[in-house]
């Protein structure tokens, strides 16, 4: 088997070609984990799994009643990127092939992206390549202090084409630069330092008590202000203030006269607590 670190490709028999591709957990206080379950080949993508995630995603964009996404990676790796018989698939493939193939992990990533929730990357062993692009497309990553990252599409000649909206949205265009133009593995302390990591912790146990006390945090949070604030930032990112001033002050307008706006003030000013908390 070739080393994830080093090489984003990876190529291990699929003894578990039967179960299932991802695994979706919910609690009825509306915490959902949706876990990568290629253990075997280290959660590497492949047509399929891109294709179960998607399926995913888009549930839990729909689903009522959830209130937090956790996306992790069975066994000890998050994602190791690229499986290596879906890479050597491509290499025979035309380019009109390709983009569509390409198009699979955009509309997967778009799909997790557009999750009204707030979504949380909890990041073991490491995520390489589209794996880290994963990471980059939650709101927030969590990681383990020994895991590793790396961007490594240059040293395969290729690009880090469709996670580079969702890393550059993390980490910046000056970051982005040198990461994907090196291909470097880098730890999680640097990681956070760039803005792909939110919180570095310890290990597995501590990364358990991440996402209890996070899950525990959303619960305060009104579900539809969390879908809007995240709606917000989207649309007013790197534009002119006076280009959004009139459409902010509508925004908080709408939702001071809404059902859930109403609610958590007047439940505020009465000193109880609203009815999401109930």
């Amino acid at each position: 088997m070739t080393n994830p670190i080093a090489d984003p490709l990876v190529e291990i028999t699929d003894t578990d070609a039967d179960s299932r591709l991802v695994d979706i957990d919910a609690t009825l206080e509306g915490v959902a984990t949706v876990t990568l379950n290629r253990a075997i080949r280290r959660n590497a993508f492949n047509a399929e799994l891109i294709a179960a995630l998607h399926e995913a995603f888009e549930t839990l964009q729909g689903a009522e009643g959830v209130r937090v996404v956790f996306v992790r990676g069975a066994g000890s790796m998050f994602s190791a990127g690229a499986d290596l018989d879906w890479m050597r698939a491509a290499v025979d493939r035309t380019e009109a092939d390709n983009r569509d193939d390409a198009m699979l992990l955009a509309r997967m990533l778009k799909s997790l992206w557009d999750i009204p929730a707030l979504t949380v990357a909890l990041v073991e062993g490491g995520a390489y390549g589209g794996g880290a692009g994963l990471a980059a497309a939650c709101d927030m990553a969590i990681a383990t202090a020994d895991a590793k990252f790396s961007f490594s599409e240059v040293r395969l000649g290729l690009i880090a084409g469709t996670i580079s909206p969702y890393v550059v949205n993390a980490v910046g265009p000056r970051a982005a630069r040198a990461l994907f133009a090196t291909g470097k593995v880098f730890d999680a302390a640097y990681a956070e330092k760039v803005g792909l990591v939110s919180e570095v912790v310890a290990d597995g146990a501590q990364l358990t008590e991440a996402r209890d006390r996070i899950a525990q945090e959303m619960m305060a949070c009104g579900p539809e202000a969390v879908a809007q604030s995240k709606k917000l930032v989207e649309d007013v990112a790197y534009r002119p203030v006076e280009d959004v001033m009139e459409e902010t002050a509508r925004r908080i307008a709408r939702v001071r006269v809404s059902p859930e706006g109403q609610e958590g003030v007047r439940a505020f000013l009465e000193k109880r607590k609203p009815n999401w908390l109930v």
